[in-house]
């Protein structure tokens, strides 16, 4: 399968979670316990990968699969991360505005290109470069148009990505859908506190650390891309699992275990959601190993593009003009970035001599051996 389909399919999941997600609420509220979503994504998607993983052993030869102790101890390091990071998050909206920590989480472009250079060791040309910068603009542009104009926007980068979604990153989500953005938070960008900043700059590199770190253990070896997404599921169903248990700790078990409840509240809008979060996952976990992070970053910066143009018709947002330079921005930038270089420049049209053209007849008429 070529790696652009799958990235379109992901664009297109991607910008339905934040639809699906605004539709499976009740009067503005999630009648389920939207903690309970994250844990069922990682069980289904290690149920979909365990089943591919047994119908690719019963081929001839078998897939490679590395259990090693000192590689199997890799994988639970991303949801770490991810875990780290979300906390990272929540800490971060106590110093900023919710419209300036949206725009400050697309820094998380950038690092990824950074990273994807420091660590991968993957060269990144001059164009290149700039439409990476390009995109984050774009998308930034995109994002404030959103919240000026009330439409709620789910940023869908980071739950698309393989890793732990604690419910503190849930309860950031829901805040930035209540909080709204007033002209004075928009217009005052620069006006929060030193420390909101260093924490949303911590916030993106480690986002970006986590997709990276991600992508290298995918490609350290040849396993079988299912085993790779068994052991990375495997911990990240665990570490879901021990949120939800440390929740109910911290509530003293007032609505009882949550194995108990785990199901209360929902519908089908809500399985959808489920469904399409671990559908994500599992594309994401495939551009992984087939392509690269910065694929990734573009098809999921596509996805906020087309939220927005379906929000059009389902929730009446009102285009405007920061949005079409937004849109206009993002697609310089997804071409810049992929196109051949003899697209983008005017390679001048070099015309031999008579001399060189004597000698490559030259060359051309010696008698082979």
């Amino acid at each position: 399968m070529q790696w652009y389909l799958v990235a379109a399919l992901l664009t297109v999941l991607t910008s339905s979670q934040g639809i699906l997600t605004t539709l499976s609420q009740s009067n503005g509220e999630y009648k389920y316990d939207y903690a309970t979503v994250p844990f069922l994504a990682e069980v289904f998607k290690l149920a979909v990968s365990s089943l591919l993983l047994w119908k690719e052993c019963q081929k001839s030869p078998p897939p490679k699969m590395t259990t090693e102790w000192k590689t199997v101890a890799l994988f639970p390091i991303p949801s770490i991360i991810y875990l780290i990071h979300n906390n990272v998050q929540f800490a971060t909206l106590t110093y900023v505005d919710t419209s300036t920590y949206q725009i400050m989480g697309n820094l998380k472009i950038v690092t990824t290109g950074i990273l994807f250079r420091l660590f991968l060791g993957r060269r990144l040309s001059n164009l290149q470069w700039m439409a990476i910068v390009m995109l984050a603009v774009g998308t930034t542009t995109k994002k404030k148009t959103a919240r000026q104009s009330g439409l709620q926007i789910l940023n869908s980068t980071d739950l698309s990505s393989l890793h732990v979604s604690s419910r503190n990153s849930l309860d950031i989500t829901m805040s930035t859908r209540h909080k709204g953005c007033g002209e004075a938070s928009c217009d005052s960008l620069f006006s929060a506190p030193i420390q909101g900043y260093m924490l949303g700059i911590l916030s993106a590199c480690l986002s970006a650390l986590a997709g990276i770190y991600t992508e290298f253990l995918m490609k350290k070896n040849n396993d079988s891309l299912y085993w790779q997404n068994i052991q990375l599921y495997t911990f990240g169903t665990i570490f879901n699992m021990a949120r939800l248990l440390m929740d109910d700790f911290r509530g003293g078990f007032e609505n009882g275990p949550w194995w108990q409840r785990i199901f209360n509240g929902y519908t089908i809008t809500t399985w959808l959601v489920v469904l399409n979060l671990g559908s994500t996952g599992l594309l994401v976990s495939w551009l992984m190993k087939h392509a690269d992070n910065i694929v990734k970053v573009y098809s999921t910066s596509m996805a906020m593009l087309l939220t927005m143009i379906i929000s059009l018709f389902l929730f009446n947002f009102k285009p405007t003009l920061q949005l079409f330079l937004g849109i206009i921005i993002c697609m310089m930038s997804l071409h810049m970035y992929f196109a051949p270089p003899n697209m983008l420049l005017d390679m001048p049209v070099t015309v031999k001599s008579d001399e060189e053209k004597l000698i490559e007849v030259s060359v051309d008429r010696r008698p082979h051996s």
